[in-house]
């Protein structure tokens, strides 16, 4: 085939961080904050609009609690699990390395008897039927590095004994979930939003909230982690009270991405984008008989980190994306180090559809370099 004279017009289809929203600048941002102390009146103001605004739009019930942590998605979703589990068994889904993560940390660093390890292969889910609510659950809802995510909530019951905690960072604002089931979310910045690193989101519901004044885990704490005071819940820190001190520049750049957020219809509308952008990468893989998704079955099929298998061994995959970079069409698509060899192309909000139908005739192309 010709070589394509149409290259996208933002070549980021990184999974992370993301590509900034169109038409970003950051001249545009309010930044008069910077220089300022994050305990000033205007840090606490615009620190907890990162919480308020976070909840206003993502619609979350009454009595959930949102707040800017340390350390990213990571950091929320260790801050959640040091401090809330131990109770009760918990069962632990991975499909994927983060979720597989998580496993380690709660098994070999917690070292929690009653954990129980629900795991399946890249492309595979978890028999979601075999996990039981009365146990607390750690699970991904879109795992990042294999396009595998979970197709609803209907396999969370209204009614169970354990929390739900859920790593949800490619998801937020980009997949509808199921607020009232979920007990924990934690996602980051840099995923669906565009936004930068470094500051993760953790949302409690009222379980998770009883659950941290009425049980004290028996480790030590570190001070980053610590969301009580006396048994009772530091309500300054879903206000905008940070444990440390996080980048007034980054928090310019979140709420310049949540207003972006409501131009585009709030998060149906980035649902919307979202999806359109996936229908883009189906409809060339049903054309293509060369690739095909990583994920197997397509109600688990991701619509923001979606990775893709080729049929050309490893060293050829990794030159086709190199190929396409120096060919400055597509950025940071090779897969995740722990992944199997192929593509993992973003087709988050932030992304133009023109942009990925852009791409499409370079793959094909870069392909038949290849090949």
């Amino acid at each position: 085939m010709n070589r394509p004279d149409r290259k996208p017009q933002t070549p980021n289809f990184s999974s992370g961080p993301c590509a900034k929203r169109p038409g970003y600048d950051v001249a545009k941002l309010d930044l008069s904050a910077l220089g300022r102390s994050h305990r000033s009146s205007l840090g606490k103001k615009l620190l907890g609009a990162c919480c308020s605004e976070t909840a206003r739009i993502l619609g979350l019930p009454a009595g959930y609690r949102v707040a800017v942590v340390p350390a990213s998605d990571t950091g929320a979703v260790e801050m959640a699990m040091w401090s809330l589990l131990g109770v009760r068994p918990v069962d632990m889904l991975a499909w994927e390395s983060f979720g597989s993560g998580w496993v380690t940390d709660v098994m070999k660093q917690l070292k929690l008897k009653d954990a129980r390890k629900l795991e399946a292969g890249y492309g595979d889910i978890v028999d979601l039927a075999q996990v039981d609510f009365s146990h607390d659950v750690v699970f991904t809802w879109n795992g990042t590095t294999s396009g595998v995510r979970v197709p609803n909530g209907d396999w969370i019951p209204d009614s169970r004994e354990g929390l739900t905690i859920c790593d949800a960072t490619s998801a937020v604002f980009a997949m509808e979930l199921p607020w009232n089931k979920l007990d924990v979310v934690t996602y980051s910045w840099q995923k669906v939003l565009g936004g930068e690193g470094g500051h993760g989101m953790l949302i409690l519901g009222p379980r998770a909230v009883e659950r941290l004044e009425s049980y004290a885990p028996p480790w030590p704490l570190p001070k980053i982690f610590r969301m009580t005071s006396g048994g009772k819940l530091n309500e300054g820190l879903f206000k905008g009270e940070t444990i440390n001190t996080p980048s007034m520049l980054c928090v310019a750049d979140y709420l310049d991405a949540l207003q972006w957020c409501e131009s585009v219809g709030g998060v149906k509308g980035t649902i919307a984008r979202s999806q359109a952008n996936l229908k883009v990468v189906e409809d060339f893989v049903a054309a293509t008989p060369w690739i095909d998704f990583l994920a197997k079955t397509p109600a688990t099929r991701s619509n923001t980190s979606v990775c893709l298998s080729l049929d050309l061994p490893e060293d050829k995959v990794k030159a086709l994306a190199k190929l396409l970079e120096a060919e400055g069409v597509a950025y940071d698509i090779g897969s995740y180090k722990d992944a199997p060899p192929g593509i993992r192309i973003w087709c988050g909000a932030t992304v133009e559809r023109s942009d990925l139908e852009a791409l499409m005739p370079w793959l094909a192309w870069g392909y038949e370099q290849i090949k």
